[in-house]
């Protein structure tokens, strides 16, 4: 039994909403994408959402919308794809690391002892789908001592008056906080639509707009999207028009606009993200009631009241097992036709930002987590019967490795 770690949902609505755009003579940006727009702004009740070309360039485009400049601070988790940091410092920023939780999201305590009269920002993640502590955030932002501590760089810095919140919600597409989604918690929250995303577009990323007074949402919208198409004044589609050729360029802006043919897949897919989501549900639960009498089976977030994940990754932590004994299980698996995955390997391990001096001993509980996580599959098309053989060879190998 071959079982991937995450292929595309693909089926025959997706292939027809794909053919529909190529079939229309339009395949760039223009009202597919606009329907994506509408249809995710409703989704995530987000008072507008624009669409890119991925995740990184939504976040880069925010930050650098923001005003970063060269000494601006942004914390972000240490445990995370690279990407989070890297959109701080392609925006001009210096991104503060800080360690994660047991629930594997920031510590909002490391996060109130790491904000300066530099910070600008705070960009969290959902990793794996399980929401950060929006309501902490939002209180550690709008603290007395957070507030006369801020030193705005820049007129929009200045206009918002304090610390911007903007979630890394790459994971978190139907993820819920205390009835709200993440788009409601915070300031702006970044959708990746990459291929192993539960909602896709093959690559692509949702950038949802939740700005406060005195910001305008309609106005900010109109502003990025000229600033995701070159600072042009006119889309492709606009200027394709009879006689609508005439533009102008009023913005340095970024060429990252999402096309159609990209847009349709998501868009279809987002018509029948219910069922998928709960697909995905019926797998991470049956993972859950298969492990949980596994003394060594540290389960990853379970739905409550208050608090449900998206079961974007089912994020399963060992103890006791050690860093090379984990990824000998990855390998017993990976020799049974079953892939798996770590996500992640912290970013102060990976040799670029070790260079710029940040050391894993500073995060220990971002190592503790790395060294006993292994993700496993978690699909819509994922059947009980494979999940039961994945669980299987899971235990199996467990006893064959730790026992020895």
């Amino acid at each position: 039994m071959k079982i991937p770690f995450s292929p595309p949902f693909i089926d025959d609505d997706i292939i027809k909403e794909v053919n529909d755009s190529l079939l229309s003579g339009w395949i760039t940006t223009g009202p597919k994408v606009a329907a994506l727009e509408e249809g995710l702004a409703k989704y995530c009740h987000a008072k507008r959402v624009n669409c890119v070309n991925s995740w990184t360039s939504g976040a880069i485009l925010m930050l650098r919308w923001l005003g970063l400049k060269e000494g601006d601070e942004v914390i972000v988790p240490a445990y995370t794809y690279c990407a989070t940091a890297m959109a701080v410092m392609d925006a001009g920023g210096k991104p503060v690391m800080v360690d994660i939780n047991k629930d594997m999201t920031i510590d909002c305590e490391g996060v109130r002892a790491a904000i300066t009269p530099k910070t600008k920002a705070i960009l969290p993640v959902d990793l794996g789908g399980t929401p950060c502590e929006y309501e902490k955030l939002r209180e550690i932002i709008t603290s007395k001592q957070a507030l006369e501590m801020f030193k705005p760089s820049s007129l929009n810095q200045e206009k918002l008056g304090r610390i911007l919140l903007i979630a890394d919600s790459a994971h978190s597409l139907g993820a819920v906080l205390h009835d709200k989604t993440i788009a409601e918690q915070a300031d702006i929250s970044v959708l990746s639509l990459h291929a192993v995303k539960n909602l896709t577009s093959a690559e692509g990323g949702a950038i949802c707009l939740n700005m406060p007074q005195p910001f305008d949402n309609d106005e900010l919208y109109k502003e990025l999207r000229v600033l995701s198409l070159n600072g042009q004044t006119k889309d492709a589609f606009s200027k394709s028009q009879a006689g609508a050729w005439r533009y102008d360029i009023i913005a340095h802006g970024m060429k990252i606009n999402m096309p159609d043919v990209n847009a349709a897949i998501a868009l279809a897919q987002l018509r029948k993200y219910d069922y998928l989501l709960n697909e995905r549900k019926r797998v991470y639960e049956r993972y859950s009631t298969l492990l949980k009498e596994y003394h060594w089976a540290v389960l990853p977030m379970q739905d409550t009241e208050n608090v449900k994940t998206s079961y974007h990754l089912f994020a399963l932590r060992i103890n006791p097992i050690t860093e090379s004994q984990r990824d000998s299980l990855i390998q017993y698996l990976a020799d049974k036709d079953i892939a798996t995955n770590v996500h992640y390997i912290p970013m102060p391990m990976l040799t670029l930002f070790k260079q710029m001096g940040y050391n894993i001993d500073d995060y220990p509980m971002a190592y503790d987590t790395y060294s006993r996580e292994i993700s496993l599959p978690i699909y819509p098309q994922l059947t009980d019967i494979q999940v039961d053989y994945i669980v299987k060879n899971l235990v199996e190998g467990y006893y064959s490795i730790t026992l020895k």
